[in-house]
């Protein structure tokens, strides 16, 4: 099996993907589409991108693409702890009053927003693709005076000296991933903790809108007592206050319950869409 994930090397997501699936081959890509393209083109039999940040939200390249750009169903969901640092080039250790600029991913810029805040106020922030790559450009580039926020493995992979740790805004930071694929296979094999299955569907409203329609849909699942553990609106990219919901089931997809909602669902004119019914872990 061939994974592909969000790279390059020591991002977050290689952190997740070594842990998850620690005997199999894995390959960074640039950006979160070129994981999906990969697979789309079969070089790859799995990718695994970020999904949702407990500080920042969704991811919403990953959402855009897997609702407009491919047809890829997901396989699996892990949940994995995520600690920001900042560092420096080992050469700008002692001169961290001077840094001009900070360089990350964009989340991870907004996940550490108190600290640059009052530590950093005046220094502008350039967003990379990833958080590793961030660390990369600054042991590319000794002679410029700046930092990435990033992890520990970053860190080391990289050459960097970590001059402030865990400097998150909140405690409880954690990111969701993914796992996409176009073939069949069984996560339950992996020594990760399991959490719980669920089943995502996107749901597109009529054309038309109808007052209390939404009501209607959330009473679908509502009377059959049925647990939404999240909702999500997202545009159709058909004009504007034109949205399409993705809808979290906290279980798995049965034969009755589930399918009897989405009868109800299209009978009122919407269309409904499964992403997937997987399994989901968690990482310490």
């Amino acid at each position: 099996m061939k994974i592909g994930y969000l790279g390059p090397k020591a991002t977050f997501t290689d952190i997740a993907v070594r842990a998850m699936f620690p005997n199999m081959k894995c390959y960074p890509y640039l950006t979160i589409p070129d994981c999906f393209d990969a697979v789309m083109k079969d070089d790859i039999d799995l990718a695994f991108v970020p999904m949702e940040n407990a500080l920042e939200g969704s991811v919403n390249i990953t959402l855009d693409y897997l609702i407009h750009e491919v047809d890829l169903p997901i396989k699996g969901e892990v949940t994995a702890p995520i600690r920001q640092h900042l560092m420096v080039h080992p050469l700008n250790q002692s001169r961290l009053k001077e840094i001009e600029c900070i360089y990350s991913h964009s989340h991870a810029i907004a996940q550490c927003y108190k600290f640059l805040h009052k530590e950093f106020n005046k220094v502008p922030c350039r967003n990379t693709t990833s958080t590793a790559a961030a660390a990369q450009y600054i042991k590319d580039h000794p002679e410029v005076l700046g930092a990435a926020i990033g992890n520990d493995l970053s860190a080391k992979e990289y050459g960097l000296s970590i001059v402030q740790h865990d400097i998150h805004d909140f405690k409880d930071n954690h990111t969701r991933f993914i796992v996409l694929s176009k073939k069949s296979f069984d996560l339950s094999s992996q020594q990760v903790a399991y959490k719980r299955d669920k089943t995502t569907l996107m749901v597109t409203l009529p054309s038309m809108d109808r007052s209390g329609v939404l009501h209607q849909v959330l009473s679908a699942f509502a009377w059959r007592n049925i647990n939404l553990i999240k909702i999500e609106s997202r545009p159709t990219k058909t004009g504007l206050g034109n949205y399409l919901f993705i809808i979290d089931i906290d279980r798995q997809l049965d034969e009755v319950l589930i399918p009897g909602a989405i009868a109800e669902l299209e009978a009122l004119d919407c269309k409904v869409k499964i992403l997937g019914s997987y399994p989901c872990f968690q990482l310490k």
